[in-house]
């Protein structure tokens, strides 16, 4: 017999079959996993079937994956860790640092640094490698030195060995800071002592250098003044001091605010001044 509704019946094949898609969609997405990567984060996708993806770390956002994957999340962040270290310095005697290192992963290598340490890099890593190379950089400079003027140089050498082993690890370390360092008390004493004493050294060095100056000055001074007094002695006669007092005279005559009577010469033949109005 004839369908009598063939429309109605394609009609109904045409929605089973979007159902049944649709069905089927509803199954997969139901059993995808899901996560989220917050700000300053960045994931790691490991599958049961084919490991770690090495090809991508993944950012900020939402991510889908299967039943059979997982993502690990790593904080990218710089972080700070304090660490105290216990060496010996170049005599052998024994100091405590306090050290403050500045890290986070290097974020192009994230999923190798995943397979070759995992989340807890910073103790596998970092933190013995600082120990390390704070002993060996310390070793070459004496208490004195670490205590006073060279230990912006320590840090620099210690910073600059740690990073190269870290970089090698996908790690960066953005500086190391030695926020203290620890001598027992009778070597501090003998240090700070020292220390006083080279100041007192250099004060009196400039003082005694203050007034060596200070006395050539007077000395050059004093030469100076009799050098002119014997130049101006040695230029002065009685016809010149006679024309200087014709001058002065004259320069006083011609003075609007000057009124002055010369009635006749002195003993030197200079006029002489009787008063004035």
């Amino acid at each position: 017999m004839a369908n009598p509704y063939p429309n109605l019946t394609r009609t109904a094949g045409r929605y089973g079959v979007f159902a049944l898609f649709a069905f089927v969609l509803m199954l997969i997405l139901g059993t995808c996993m899901t996560s989220s990567v917050g700000s300053g984060e960045q994931g790691v996708k490991v599958s049961l079937l084919t490991g770690t993806n090495l090809e991508r770390s993944y950012g900020e956002g939402f991510h889908l994956f299967w039943p059979w994957e997982s993502m690990t999340i790593y904080d990218v962040t710089f972080k700070n860790r304090d660490e105290q270290v216990e060496v010996l310095s170049s005599n052998g005697l024994e100091i405590v640092m306090d050290v403050s290192v500045r890290y986070r992963p290097n974020l192009n290598q994230l999923p190798d640094l995943h397979v070759t340490f995992g989340q807890d890099y910073y103790e596998d890593i970092i933190q013995p490698e600082i120990r390390s190379e704070s002993r060996a950089a310390v070793g070459r400079f004496t208490p004195e030195e670490l205590y006073s003027t060279r230990r912006d140089e320590l840090q620099e050498q210690i910073t600059s060995r740690l990073s190269a082993t870290a970089d090698s690890a996908n790690i960066n370390i953005d500086a190391v800071l030695i926020r203290d360092v620890e001598l027992p008390q009778q070597i501090r004493t003998a240090i700070e002592n020292k220390l006083e004493e080279e100041q007192r050294v250099e004060q009196t060095r400039l003082s005694i250098q203050v007034a060596e100056q200070e006395a050539n000055r007077k000395r050059v001074e004093a030469q100076g003044q009799a050098d002119y007094q014997r130049i101006i002695t040695e230029s002065l006669s009685d016809r010149f001091l006679q024309f200087e007092g014709i001058q002065a005279t004259r320069q006083l005559a011609e003075s609007p605010n000057s009124k002055v009577v010369v009635v006749g010469g002195g003993d030197s033949g200079l006029p002489i001044i009787l008063g004035d109005n």
